[in-house]
Formats: structure tokens, sequence, C-alpha cells
């Protein structure tokens, strides 16, 4: 299984889709299905039940799933792609673009 570049509360743009050039954080990781969820693009509308969580139901918008080759990973302010790479012994992921390392 391939290592994933994105993860959560990483900061991403879309590259492609209804929502191009749309930025936000990273709020889920779907490891199986290749795909995560971003704050404030996909939005879709869902019907709820009331329930003691949510008393009056409705419908509620919430972020959708976007497959992880739309997005890309923003640092600072730049679209990059990620690297890995072994510094001392511990791998980290790096920005091909700038060469810094993210985490």
């Amino acid at each position: 299984m391939a290592t994933m570049k994105i993860k959560k509360g990483d900061m991403v743009r879309v590259i492609s889709g209804s929502d191009k050039d749309n930025e936000g954080k990273v709020i889920a990781v779907d490891r199986k299905k290749n795909r995560v969820y971003v704050e404030g693009v996909h939005l879709i509308k869902k019907h709820m039940k009331p329930s003691m969580a949510n008393q009056t139901g409705g419908i509620v918008e919430q972020e959708g799933p976007i497959d992880i080759s739309n997005v890309m990973l923003l640092v600072d302010g730049q679209t990059t792609r990620v690297g890995f790479k072994m510094e001392g012994d511990k791998k980290v992921r790096y920005a091909k673009k700038t060469g810094k390392v993210i985490d």
C-alpha cells in the first residue's frame, strides 16, 4: 500500500473538479477509498432525522469526500508535490518545490 502524502490538518488546494482553486484544511483522510474531506469544500446536503444531538433535524450541509488525486498540498501559499527523506533516523515529508521539511 502506498504512503499517504496528505494528512489530517494539512492545508490543501483543490486542483480539479467543480471546486477547483478552493483551499481548506483536511478534516479526515479515508485511506481505504483514497479520499479526503476538506473544510468548506464539496458541501453536500444531508437530510437528518431529529435525535438527541440534533433536536430539530432538517437539512444539514456537510463536507463530502474528494479524491486525493484532486488536491495538492499548500506550503507557504504555494502548491507543491510531497517527497519523503530520512533526517537522521526519522522519515519526514518535505515540499519538493522549496525543499522545506513539512513535519
